[in-house]
């Protein structure tokens, strides 16, 4: 467990399919992670992301 899920109170990685305007869950869990930072993004929060790429984004 790192500082941010601490401080989030997070408890797992989701695993997602990201769509056009939406996304899918595949494996249960409370975040993603930033593709560019490495940030756990809740799932709650999650507001970008690539389709192509298959990546999260927090901002």
């Amino acid at each position: 467990m790192n500082r941010f899920e601490r401080f989030f109170g997070l408890k797992g990685e989701a695993k997602v399919k990201f769509l056009d305007g939406e996304f899918q869950v595949i494996s249960s869990g409370d975040f993603v992670r930033c593709a560019v930072t490495g940030d756990p993004i809740a799932l709650a929060d999650l507001r970008y992301w690539s389709v192509e790429l298959q990546e999260a984004y927090a901002t």
